[in-house]
C-alpha cells in the first residue's frame, strides 16, 4: 500500500524523523488558516500517489495566506499522471543549504534489504542511476542487524552525507522495520544553513502481507483513491491489477500470469491487467473474475491461461461454463488450457459450443488471437 506524503510524514514524525510543521486541506479557502498557522510563507504541496507533481505545476510556494488560497485553488482538481488531486499539504519553507537522496527498500533481485543514498538530491533519482551511477551508493543492509549507527556512518560515508544525517537513517530505518515497509525514501532530505537535517518529501510503501500487525495502518487507506475495479476485485477476494491495455488476462499463479503478461505483449498487444485465481478454479470465482475484466471498458478480449495442477482442467473448464450461465460474455473469450487433465477440459468447452469462446492449445497460440481479437 502506497502512502501519500502527508501519510508518510506522518509516520516519520513518530518515529523522530525531523519534518516540517504541516497541515492538509481539501478547499481552498481553509488553505489561508493553515498558512497563517504556519507562519505566511508556505509551500503548497498536491497529495498524488505519484512523481514530477513539481514539474506541473501541483508545488507552489506562497509568499502569504492570500496567494496559499490561490494556489490551492490552481491545484485541487488537477489532474497529474491520471491522479486527481483530491488535497493539497501546506508546510513551513526551510532555508535548503544541501539537498540528499536517502531510500531503503527490499531488494529483491539481490535477497537482501539496500540502502541507497546519494549527495545529490532534489532531482530524479532515476536519471542519477542512469547518467552517473557512482553517484547512488548501494549498501545492502543486514537484517539481523539493521541499520545501527556504525551502518548509518557507513551509509553516509558511502553516499557523501554529513555526519549530522546518521541519527536520521536511523530513525528511518526504524521506520521501515517497525512499521513492515518494502520502500521508505526521502528525496530531498536536506541540510538547512542552520544546520538542520529535514526530511522534506516522503515516500513509503507498506507491506500488504503485514496488515495483520497494523490495525492502525487501515486508516491510511482511502476507497476514493483506490481504483474502483481493483476495489471491486478487492471485495471478491481476487488478486487483480489494473493495467493500461487491451487485453484482460486470467491466469492461475503468479508465473504464470507474469508469462502471459510477456507473451500478449510480445504478440503485439498490452495486458488490461494483472489477475490470479491461484489454485482455485471454482464457477464462482471464474465468474467474478469474469465479472470484472468484462467491466472494464478498455477491455477488447479475454484470454484465461491455464495450467491445471491440483486443480484439474476439466475442473476449470467446467468453472468456465457454468460460470458463462451467470455473466454476460461481452467481449471475445480465448481459453488455453495444459496440464492435468487438459484433454477432457478442452472437450468440455468444445462440447459446450459456447459463443465467443476461443480455444487454443498453446500459450503463443491463445495469446496471438488474443492479441488479434484485441484489434478486431
Amino acid at each position: 500500500m502506497d502512502l501519500f506524503e502527508y501519510q508518510a510524514r506522518e509516520l516519520f514524525a513518530k518515529h523522530g524523523v525531523p519534518v516540517l510543521d504541516a497541515y492538509v486541506v481539501d478547499d481552498p479557502e481553509a488553505a489561508r488558516e493553515a498558512a497563517r498557522l504556519l507562519g505566511g510563507r508556505t509551500v503548497v504541496k498536491a497529495q498524488v500517489k505519484t512523481g514530477g507533481r513539481g514539474k506541473v505545476g501541483g508545488v507552489r510556494l506562497a509568499a502569504d495566506p492570500q496567494e496559499a488560497v490561490s494556489h490551492a485553488a490552481r491545484i485541487l482538481g488537477m489532474d497529474i499522471k491520471g491522479h486527481r488531486v483530491g488535497k493539497v499539504m501546506l508546510t513551513q519553507t526551510a532555508d535548503i543549504q544541501d539537498e540528499f537522496y536517502v531510500s531503503y527498500l527490499l531488494d529483491r533481485a539481490g535477497g537482501a534489504w539496500l540502502a541507497m543514498a546519494s549527495a545529490e538530491g532534489g532531482m530524479d533519482i532515476e536519471e542519477v542511476a542512469s547518467t552517473r551511477p557512482e553517484a547512488l551508493a548501494r549498501i545492502p543492509v543486514d537484517p539481523g542487524e539493521g541499520v545501527t549507527r556504525d551502518t548509518a556512518r557507513e551509509i553516509a560515508a558511502a553516499a557523501g552525507l554529513p555526519a549530522e544525517a546518521v541519527p536520521v537513517l536511523v530513525a528511518l530505518w526504524r521506520v521501515f522495520t517497525e512499521e513492515d515497509a518494502l520502500l521508505v525514501e526521502v528525496n530531498p532530505l536536506v541540510r538547512t544553513r542552520d544546520g538542520r537535517i529535514l526530511a522534506l518529501d516522503g515516500k513509503i510503501t507498506l507491506d500488504a502481507n503485514a496488515r495483520f500487525r497494523h490495525p492502525a495502518h487501515t486508516a491510511y487507506e482511502i476507497p476514493d483513491e483506490q481504483d474502483p475495479l481493483e476495489a471491486a476485485a478487492g471485495a471478491k477476494g481476487l488478486n487483480y491489477v489494473k493495467l493500461d491495455g487491451s487485453v484482460g488476462i486470467i491466469g492461475n499463479g503468479a508465473g504464470l500470469v507474469m508469462s502471459t503478461l510477456d507473451v500478449v505483449a510480445l504478440a503485439g498487444a498490452a495486458p488490461a491487467d494483472f489477475l490470479d485465481i491461484g489454485g482455485g478454479a471454482s464457477a464462482q470465482v471464474m465468474a467474478d473474475g469474469l465479472a470484472v475484466i468484462l467491466s472494464d471498458p478498455a477491455v477488447k478480449s479475454v484470454l484465461v491461461n491455464v495450467f491445471g495442477g491440483i486443480t484439474a482442467c476439466d475442473a476449470v473448464a467446467d468453472g468456465i461454463v457454468r460460470a458463462l450461465d451467470r455473466v454476460e460474455l461481452t467481449k471475445p473469450l480465448v481459453v488455453r488450457l495444459d496440464g492435468n487433465n487438459a484433454g477432457r477440459g478442452r472437450a468440455i468447452l468444445r462440447d459446450a459450443a459456447l459463443p465467443g469462446v476461443h480455444q487454443l492449445d498453446t500459450m503463443d497460440g491463445a495469446a496471438g488471437r488474443a492479441a488479434e481479437l484485441s484489434r478486431s
